[in-house]
């Protein structure tokens, strides 16, 4: 029994240690998409993931002290209180200093958790007056948003390595390299293929999708999510946000990013045979990048929107690369 319980605490400290160097290493944790090796939660481009990121990281220090503290007294008592150290045990039952700590204590401890939890909630919840109103729809297998204040829908797919390979090579090279192959073959093979052409891209594999959505830097988002068929759930975690997608009901979030950038999600709920071909991609741009890209979708010209986006990536990637520099 003493051992099952030395494991178990063991174990919790050990998680909690880990929990710790995650903290002191904030650069492998990803801003906008996953990051090979990262420990902990991907970095805030709101203020909601901001205030969650907090939260999370205080209750995992309290948790930490907790299965600390519980490791040394069990230790403390395994040595202390054997049959050899202590062969005439005490017959003491009660003792009313200790019963009010272990009571009182517990209710702070709580206490100090619920007070930001609480205050988590009600940002979550608050709903400032929006400056876009976007609806997801989810369905098998891909998202469909729609601007409700501009009338536009942009359906998003996810890109996979043999898009990316045409889209580079041509339609006609790809299939005289690839068209003789069949099964397990053509995938490794176009895989292998397609390595490169991801990193020339800078793209994340199966998270990139062909229509990416766009929102402007620091104004309000609503998000209504629904449904068409099965449930599915919209997430983007740098922003904090995950809400299901349930046929027949329309749920909403809200979020305002403070970050320029490309933000990535996918349906996080288990919705079918391609659930991990649903991937999200909303690109945070400045107001007058967004003014005209919404023109451009307006006038009904996809690659000219496209174009614009990729422009403000690319000068994204250009400041900050001189940022470093400097």
């Amino acid at each position: 029994m003493l051992r099952r319980l030395f494991g178990a605490v063991t174990g919790s400290a050990i998680a909690g240690f880990a929990f710790l160097s995650s903290l002191s290493s904030p650069a492998m944790a990803g801003l906008g998409q996953p990051t090979s090796g990262e420990l902990g939660l991907q970095l805030p481009a709101t203020s909601l993931m901001s205030e969650l990121s907090s939260l999370h990281n205080t209750v995992n220090v309290i948790i930490i002290a907790i299965a600390v503290f519980v490791l040394l007294l069990l230790l403390y008592v395994i040595f202390r209180f054997n049959e050899k150290s202590n062969p005439a045990p005490s017959r003491t039952t009660h003792n009313t200093a200790l019963e009010v700590a272990w009571t009182i204590v517990p209710i702070l401890i709580l206490v100090a958790i619920a007070i930001p939890s609480f205050k988590l909630l009600y940002e979550q919840n608050r709903f400032p007056k929006p400056d876009i109103t976007i609806k997801a729809v989810g369905n098998a297998w891909f998202w469909d948003h729609e601007y409700l204040d501009q009338g536009i829908t942009l359906s998003t797919n996810m890109l996979h390595d043999e898009d990316v390979l045409k889209a580079k090579i041509g339609e006609k090279e790809f299939n005289d390299k690839f068209g003789n192959l069949e099964g397990v073959a053509r995938r490794e093979a176009v895989y292998a293929a397609a390595a490169d052409v991801w990193k020339e891209r800078n793209e994340p594999r199966q998270l990139s999708v062909d229509q990416e959505i766009a929102i402007p830097l620091r104004k309000v988002v609503h998000l209504l999510i629904t449904s068409n068929d099965v449930i599915h759930s919209w997430t983007i975690p740098s922003f904090g946000v995950k809400q299901q997608a349930v046929p027949g009901r329309t749920a909403a979030v809200w979020f305002q990013a403070d970050k320029e950038g490309i933000f990535y999600g996918q349906c996080s709920v288990l919705c079918g045979k391609n659930h991990s071909g649903m991937p999200i991609a909303v690109r945070v741009v400045k107001p007058e990048v967004y003014d005209n890209w919404m023109a451009a979708l307006k006038a009904k010209d996809k690659a000219k929107a496209a174009e614009i986006l990729k422009a403000a990536a690319e000068s994204l990637r250009s400041n900050q690369a001189l940022a470093q520099a400097q």
